[in-house]
């Protein structure tokens, strides 16, 4: 009996040679020439593709009689270097020639025809959807005259039709045009002002594509819970619309983010189903490569092309020549040849984290888990845990790097987490695909198969839940570039070490279990994490604000919940918070409210507070629908109300209900409140701008405290006065590391130190408790001795940042363009 095709075995090296890794420098200058491409001119460019053309010549010439490894590698470097920068000229000159560029220069708005390039990706935040998509601009009307050309753009728009748009079709819209930021790949950034105007469906294929990706959706949706429901499409074909942001955030923290994007694996396993039965017929291995050419076409369309899944289907194109072909193939030649080409068609790509993530884990499991899972088998595993042991630990190993410099955080759990989740991921796709196919002719039928696919996802989001919620599951590390070499030299040092000093393996496997037996449940008892009598804590959710005051034993009063579901839920679980009596949020922006159902979900609430909001805030209804699905309660406090929740008494100072109006900014809407815990006195201010500030003051309401959140992380639209009249010994500044808003801003800085203030951030410290009662108390950062309030550690120099920076859409080009959620301005 013939064994099954593409299995990563079938895939691996077969020796160690130049032959097999001669593409692999090429592959590498390509990708270093399309990062560097977008910030060279195009004539510079043109000049380094004629120079590497030259020495190209040069070199073959002087290799004609001997030719040798050596000569090829160089030879590959420099042909990939010809090309790359010739490509890249070619593309940064068409750009900077575009007649777009004149109106992005000026700013000015047109009405456009647009050619969606893929599908919409929805922004996160309450309220009317926005969403982010790579478009085409074929056509623009401006003054009566019509232009026509093709300009790559990044479209920003807002509005429940742009979500319900598909790759490929063209609609028409009123656009604002701005200049990208350098670096970016599009001629210009755009902002619809309306919704679309259809101006050509998109392809029959795209159309069924669509209509097969709702069908699962919907099927899903009847037959499963919420969670299951929202995770099936995802692990399937790619489809996160549905997928409950918690959820999401487990599986990071379980390490299992790259079952919810369609990646090899899924391509693997389309391939395998189809081609098995052909390969045990002994049909022609011809018609088998055309059936899973076929196959493979399909599955690109239903489940969209993304990184993960181009890269995939290109893996799988190179195979099926190989298999049509009948040579041998050679996994590694076989992706750099892919990620050379992938490079030179989309040079984003280079930029695109999901990419590397995908090329580390395919290199990891072709060069090292076939070795791995031999000697496993060979020392008696059975062959199915031996191969499952050894991919998820080469996968792993290989984009924990990438993945430690992406989040700043290594997961823990990771390698028992998708051990335990491997069994599951092949029968759900199976299963879901073929619900997804048969969907459209037999729904009863899908609905079955839907509800099979149902208990693998369930086993799926159990092992998700529980590792995320094991203490320590992921550990803090250096974010960025420095972190991810960090982790990359110390797996190489650390397996150079095992390798060659056989001697230390007992003990770094005695390291292991007694850090694992012994460390981990002794850190659990000395975390000393929030200190006692802790009267608040100023939680680090990044660029955004997200307070707790605890309430009695496992409860705490929160007020807002910052940007992000998981930074919120992790500050609670810090506190041991299963119990929320009272949320207060001071308004409904992004940075105070996106992690609501982070806080909310696995907790017991009570009663989520807003002031009195403006007609026109189209996300009360969001709001609402998240506090049922808690089961908490709404209210809406007005100035004088008073709420005393377990020790934490809360008085309302503002906003006047008068004032909101639907033409009301947000900010100046932002709930005011006294907070008072054992006399020390905190005074809440949201995102108040200098004009609410200003009226307060002048209303002449008491705005004494002992500690004062300062509003809107420290923007310049502050009133001096109001800051002063706080009479705060401490100021807490709630803001994002690194954020390109510039906040907190030199000017607030320097206000608040002249009126005595000791700044506190939680961009530099983390986690800010404040400790004690009235008369004695102080600030403690988080993993920092406790200090007292007359004696904290500030040197009165105030910050020195530029300007402030207002956030322009090109800013969040790099970690949107592919899907990935930031808050937008």
């Amino acid at each position: 009996m013939s064994r099954p095709v593409l299995r990563y075995r079938d895939l691996s090296v077969s020796r160690w040679s130049w032959l097999d890794l001669r593409l692999v420098p090429a592959a590498a200058t390509v990708w270093a020439c399309c990062l560097l491409a977008p910030f060279l001119a195009p004539l510079r460019l043109a000049a380094c593709a004629g120079g590497a053309a030259v020495l190209a010549i040069l070199v073959a010439v002087a290799t004609r009689r001997r030719p040798g490894a050596a000569a090829a590698v160089v030879l590959g470097i420099l042909a990939a270097l010809t090309v790359t920068a010739a490509t890249a000229a070619v593309r940064g000159a068409g750009r900077e020639a575009s007649p777009l560029r004149a109106f992005a220069e000026s700013g000015r708005s047109v009405t456009a025809v647009l050619h969606l390039d893929g599908d919409p990706h929805r922004l996160p935040g309450a309220g009317e959807p926005r969403v982010i998509v790579d478009a085409t601009v074929i056509s623009l009307t401006d003054r009566g005259w019509t232009h026509r050309f093709d300009a790559p753009v990044l479209l920003f728009a807002a509005g429940a039709e742009w979500g319900e748009l598909l790759p490929g079709q063209e609609v028409q819209a009123r656009l604002g045009v701005s200049l990208p930021r350098a670096g970016d790949d599009v001629v210009a950034v755009v902002s619809a002002r309306g919704p679309p105007s259809p101006f050509g469906a998109a392809s029959r294929l795209q159309r069924a594509a669509g209509s097969l990706r709702d069908g699962l959706a919907a099927s899903a949706a009847r037959m499963l819970d919420p969670r299951s429901a929202g995770l099936l499409p995802g692990l399937v074909v790619g489809d996160t619309r549905a997928m409950d942001p918690v959820l999401a955030e487990d599986f990071r923290r379980a390490g299992l983010t790259h079952l919810t994007a369609v990646s090899g694996a899924n391509v693997a396993i389309a391939l395998t189903g189809v081609l098995w039965p052909l390969r045990r017929r002994a049909v022609d291995r011809r018609v088998q490569a055309v059936i899973g050419g076929l196959v493979l076409v399909g599955f690109v369309v239903l489940a969209r092309p993304s990184p993960s899944v181009v890269r995939a289907a290109a893996m799988g194109a190179v195979t099926l020549l190989a298999l049509a072909s009948g040579r041998s193939k050679a996994a590694i030649p076989a992706l750099g040849a892919a990620v050379g080409v992938l490079l030179l068609h989309d040079p984003g790509l280079a930029r695109d984290a999901g990419f590397a993530l995908s090329v580390a884990a395919t290199a990891a499991i072709v060069l090292l888990a076939p070795g791995w899972s031999r000697r496993l088998r060979d020392r008696g595993w059975p062959p199915v845990l031996a191969d499952a042991l050894a991919v998820s630990t080469a996968a792993g190993l290989a984009t924990a790097p990438i993945v430690a410099g992406l989040s700043g955080t290594v997961s823990l759990v990771s390698l028992p987490a998708n051990l335990l989740a491997a069994p599951a991921v092949a029968p759900a796709t199976v299963l879901g695909l073929l619900a997804a196919v048969v969907g459209v002719l037999v729904p009863p039928l899908a609905d079955g198969l839907v509800w099979l696919a149902g208990w693998p996802v369930r086993w799926l989001v159990l092992i998700a839940e529980r590792a995320a919620a094991v203490p320590d599951a992921a550990a803090g590390w250096p974010a960025g570039t420095g972190g991810a070499v960090l982790l990359t030299v110390l797996f190489l040092l650390g397996a150079w070490a095992l390798w060659r000093f056989g001697r230390l393996r007992p003990l770094a496997l005695a390291a292991l279990v007694g850090l694992v037996v012994l460390g981990w449940p002794i850190r659990q008892t000395v975390r000393g994490w929030p200190p006692q009598d802790t009267v608040a804590v100023a939680c680090d959710v990044g660029q955004g604000d997200a307070l707790v005051l605890p309430a009695g034993p496992a409860a705490g009063v929160l007020v807002d919940t910052g940007p992000d579901v998981g930074a919120v839920d992790r500050c609670l679980d810090r506190m041991g918070i299963d119990a929320l009596p009272l949320v207060l949020l001071s308004h409904l922006d992004a940075d105070h409210m996106g992690g609501l159902a982070g806080a909310l979900t696995g907790r017991d609430v009570g009663v989520v507070a807003t002031a009195t909001l403006s007609p026109a805030d189209d996300r009360v209804g969001t709001l609402g629908r998240l506090v049922r699905r808690a089961g908490g309660e709404r209210a809406v406090l007005v100035p004088g109300d008073r709420r005393n929740v377990g020790g934490v008494a809360v008085e309302v100072l503002a906003p006047d209900p008068a004032r909101a109006t639907a033409s009301a900014a947000p900010n100046d809407l932002s709930m005011v409140a006294r907070v008072t815990v054992r006399g020390v006195r905190i005074l809440l201010t949201g995102d108040l701008g200098a004009g609410a500030e200003s009226r307060l003051v002048s209303s002449g309401i008491d705005l004494r405290a002992d500690v004062l959140k300062v509003p809107h992380h420290g923007s310049s639209d502050a009133d001096p006065e109001f800051l002063a009249a706080s009479g705060a010994r401490v100021a807490l500044v709630s803001v994002g590391a690194d954020n390109t808003y510039g906040h907190p801003t030199a000017r607030t800085l320097t206000w608040l130190t002249g009126d005595g203030m000791r700044i506190h951030r939680t961009d530099r410290e983390g986690d800010l408790a404040v400790v004690g009662s009235a008369g004695s108390w102080g600030v403690a950062p988080r993993g920092g001795p406790s200090v007292g309030a007359a004696d904290l550690p500030y040197d009165g120099r105030p910050d020195d940042p530029a300007a402030v920076v207002a956030e322009t859409p090109g800013a969040t080009r790099a970690a949107l363009r592919r899907g990935r959620s930031v808050v937008p301005p």
